[in-house]
């Protein structure tokens, strides 16, 4: 039995072909494949301890030395994983033709138990087929080397292939002798093999093998780098006839490989002189892989692996640390180390241009780093507001687990400290390779001693009994932390309200911001902080609208809305609450609006004790009349007060008009069944109206300044918008450009023409042009770009107006106006920019010989005069898109407007 210790994963029994297994279930966690003259199977840890048996007519045990002997290793990770490496040439394989092309290789893994007959066994089996095979094949795996030759140099030419002849000397009795060199030790076949050496012929071949440190092995320096060497030459022998057959395998030492603390280099001799007849050859193939497979270029890109080849050697460099290897736990002195191991391979072919030889050399050569010291540390984030010691212990492999803690008065276990309200926790890195131990000590508990002399001190003292696993090894780490506290005068939040605004304000006094502010539901972040936070001097004031999404409306009056904002303090690191504060107010607001000419407007709101309301389902008492406008928190009504169910009725001399906002009969049943409050959502709204009233209106008259330029028929009037890719207005986006990329304040160039009429005396002006978040230009969010003809005043980066002078494309100026627009977000969409933002325009067309100071002077001319005198005025709604990435423009829009000419 082979039982590779401390790891106990599984155990190896060799058997002969012959054997049926009792069952024979399939697992997926045992996988085998076919790597060239390799097979290789991967085991994961799905027990204990596994047995792995091979069918015959008789149970082997595989030692150490058989293992060696017959082209088998292993390998084990921390994590108990284990892959196993057989020769296709090894002792077990099964030939499938007798011209060594086809191998076969079953092996069955038993749980142990009272008899192997009575355990479940689990079936694995692998038939690999390698072709060509070269002249030679050396393999150098980590326990043995092995050399399979096809040739045989014969003294005579009785038989036609070594093959033949080898099996004829031994059926013949031939007398087998192997010479060492350069020893010139000479042994039969059985003393070979009581040496550990493997001597053995497949249908086509010799096969050489032996453990890396035997007897007869030798170190020799090639190009520089220390190599194992075999060399042996088999003669047989009866009577007259003697045929020799040679064979050598070289390996890499560990001493091929220097290591610094980033990266591991290994050095291979391109011409590897023992096994090489002449200076002569050619490198046809080098490959690198890791654990048997090879690598493609992407995968050693990926993983930074690096391979040179120089006029002396092929040097592999592989960074400390890289995916393909792992990181192991050692204890020396009660000091943490660690190493790292992988196990690279190369590939290589080459041919001799003498002897046209080929040789194939494959290298499985594990590689593990030096112990590197990594001593643990002790993170303490003293929590004075919540009293408690916050310890982080780290960092560690995962095969490293904590025991215990010793306290000045106790020793504790993990499971006790956590009874104890200590909040042991394992924390992983996000790659899942490293763990830290973070916990938590209340000032209050027995293990922290105090002390006061003007101010209050709290140490703690303890020391972290560890282990690494598998191999039980104990080791501690010892930490004493302090925590000086002054006179801690816990945070205070007081607020107050305006007319439009809640004002909180934080005071910390001089402990510092040691928390974290919760706004409603979201974090006080920077970009909040930067839109509602005003810094004072140990203090800092939080101001948010009324109606921010941050706060909730509690209730809803005729005209006042009842807001209310939670502010809460938190502990970052346990997100406990320090502090928690509410301010509930009520802002005067009209949400009803009564109009002279009939027209009523309402706004409902959502309130929070109908969290699943959906404002735009709220209809007026007549169902078929829903919002105007309705996003996730209000809903915007608009109807005459003769529609949509209002009702009317006389008060003395008064006229009462009443209408209810509410859900549809059916949409208010499945909001009860959502919620645990049965309160239906029910708005009044209503209007009065004075029956019998008389108002004096005054009004004077004045002759008009010009008279309006009036001739007979009528035309029509077509005006564009077009975005040009330049301040220089000569080229434009075509309707395949769309959407068009733009960036956070780059500027956008528009210029809207009148374009089918060649009258002078008709002028462009621009009036309005606003943005909105949809193609709706009634809708909300808006803001303005130009109002009444001019730059919205209050936008930080106004609109400009640009010049227009005729060339050969512009023939009348007055056609066309021109502006700039800087890129901007709305601020609903300034967590996440990427949506649509459309713009809107009206323009006026109106008469350009009108006096000066008149509408159509220019540009901006009469802000405050609303008198317009529009000849004719319509409404022009191409649209655009800005966001902080996306600008998109619709072209080719026209409006229709008629007018006398």
């Amino acid at each position: 039995i082979f039982c590779q210790m401390p790891y106990r994963l599984f155990c190896l029994l060799m058997a002969a072909v012959g054997i049926k297994a009792q069952q024979t279930p399939s697992i997926n966690d045992l996988h085998a494949e076919c790597l060239g003259n390799v097979i290789r199977l991967s085991v994961a840890p799905l027990f204990e301890e596994v047995d792995a048996v091979f069918n015959d007519t008789q149970i082997i045990n595989l030692t150490p030395g058989l293992a060696t002997q017959c082209g088998f290793s292993f390998k084990f990770d921390p994590m108990g994983n284990a892959m196993f490496f057989a020769s296709l040439q090894n002792c077990f394989s099964q030939h499938m033709v007798s011209d060594d092309k086809m191998f076969s290789l079953v092996m069955q893994f038993r749980l142990p138990g009272n008899h192997m007959t009575e355990d479940p066994v689990y079936r694995v089996g692998k038939t690999c087929s390698y072709t060509p095979w070269t002249s030679r094949e050396i393999l150098c795996d980590r326990n043995y080397m092995e050399d399979g030759a096809k040739q045989c140099a014969f003294i005579d030419n009785l038989f036609n292939s070594c093959f033949h002849f080898l099996r004829q000397a031994v059926a013949s009795g031939y007398k087998m002798t192997v010479v060492f060199s350069p020893s010139k030790k000479v042994m039969n076949v059985d003393e070979v093999q009581r040496k550990g050496y493997a001597i053995a012929n497949t249908p086509t071949r010799l096969v050489l093998r032996s453990p890396h440190n035997a007897e007869e092995t030798y170190l020799q320096n090639v190009a520089g780098v220390p190599m194992r060497v075999l060399s042996t030459s088999t003669f047989f022998e009866q009577k007259w006839l003697v045929t020799r057959v040679d064979a050598t395998a070289v390996c890499p030492t560990p001493e091929a490989v220097v290591f610094t603390p980033e990266v591991i280099t290994w050095y291979m001799p391109k011409h590897i002189d023992p096994l090489f007849s002449s200076d002569a050859f050619t490198m046809l193939e080098v490959y690198m892989g890791i654990d048997a497979k090879r690598l493609d270029t992407e995968e050693m890109a990926a993983r930074n692996y690096s391979v040179l080849v120089t006029e002396a050697h092929i040097i592999v460099e592989i960074p400390v640390g890289a995916v393909g290897g792992y990181f192991k736990s050692h204890i020396q002195d009660d000091q943490y180390f660690v190493t790292y191991t992988i196990e690279p391979m190369l590939e290589l072919l080459w041919i001799e241009e003498v002897a046209h030889e080929d040789t194939s050399y494959k290298v499985l050569f594990p590689i593990t780093t030096p112990p590197m010291a990594r001593p643990p540390q002790v993170r303490n984030y003293t929590v004075p507001e919540q009293a408690v010691f916050v310890l982080e212990l780290g960092t560690f492999n995962l095969d490293v687990e904590l025991l215990n803690i010793t306290f000045p008065t106790m020793v504790l276990t993990v499971a006790e400290c956590n009874a104890r309200g200590f909040n042991v926790q394992e924390q992983r890195s996000p790659d899942n390779t490293l763990k830290t131990f973070r916990m938590e000590v209340p000032f209050s508990d027995p293990v922290v001693r105090r002390a006061e002399q003007g101010v209050s001190t709290f140490t703690l003292q303890l020391i972290y009994g560890l282990v690494v696993f598998p191999e039980y090894a104990p080791f501690s780490h010892s930490a004493v932390v302090d925590a000086v506290l002054l006179d801690i005068v816990p945070p205070s939040v007081t607020g107050n309200c305006d007319q439009e605004n809640f004002h909180i304000t934080v005071d910390y006094r001089n402990q510092g911001p040691f928390f974290v502010v919760l706004v409603g539901q979201r974090l006080l972040n920077h970009e909040l902080a930067q839109q509602y936070l005003t810094e004072g001097n140990g203090d800092f004031t939080i101001t948010l609208p009324f109606s921010s999404p941050d706060a909730v409306f509690e209730s809803v009056h005729s005209s006042s809305v009842r807001s209310r904002l939670d502010v809460a303090l938190l502990n970052p690191y346990n997100n406990m609450t320090i502090k928690y504060f509410s301010l509930a107010c009520s802002f005067l607001k009209t949400l009803t609006e009564c109009f002279s000419n009939g027209t009523m407007t309402a706004l409902a709101v959502k309130v929070e004790s109908a969290p699943g309301l959906n404002p735009g389902q709220l209809t007026l008492s007549d169902p078929a009349c829903g919002p105007t406008y309705s996003n996730d928190r209000f809903a915007y009504f608009h109807f005459t007060v003769n529609s949509c169910g209002t009702t009317r009725k006389f008060i003395n001399n008064v006229m009462l008009y009443e209408n209810e906002i509410s859900l549809p009969d059916e949409l208010e049943v499945k909001l009860n069944a959502t919620v645990s409050s049965e309160e239906e959502y029910q708005l009044k709204v209503s209007c009065y109206y004075v029956a019998n009233t008389t108002r004096t209106l005054a009004f004077l008259t004045r002759p008009w300044d010009h008279k309006p330029f009036v001739e007979t028929g009528t035309g029509r009037l077509m005006v564009r918008m077009r975005l040009a890719q330049d301040a220089s207005y000569n080229t434009f986006h075509q309707e395949e450009d769309y959407p068009v990329v733009r960036y956070l304040r780059q500027p956008l160039h528009f210029e809207v023409e009148l374009t089918t009429s060649s009258d002078p005396k008709v002028a462009l002006v621009l009036d309005h042009c606003w943005a909105t978040l949809n193609e709706d230009r009634d809708s909300r969010p808006r803001w303005n770009l130009i109002i009444n003809g001019c730059e919205n005043p209050g936008d930080p980066y106004r609109v400009v107006f640009h010049p227009v002078v005729a060339d050969a494309r512009v023939h009348f100026p007055p056609h066309v106006k021109r502006f700039e627009v800087y890129m901007f977000a709305f601020a609903e969409d300034a967590v996440e920019p990427g949506g649509q933002v459309f713009v809107h325009c009206d323009v006026g067309i109106c008469d350009a010989s009108s006096p000066s100071g008149g509408p159509c002077s220019g540009q901006c001319v009469n802000q405050d005069n609303p008198k317009r005198g529009w000849s004719c005025f319509m409404l022009f709604r191409p649209w655009q898109t800005i966001t902080e990435l996306i600008a998109s423009l619709s072209l080719n829009r026209t409006t229709t407007c008629q007018r006398p000419l």
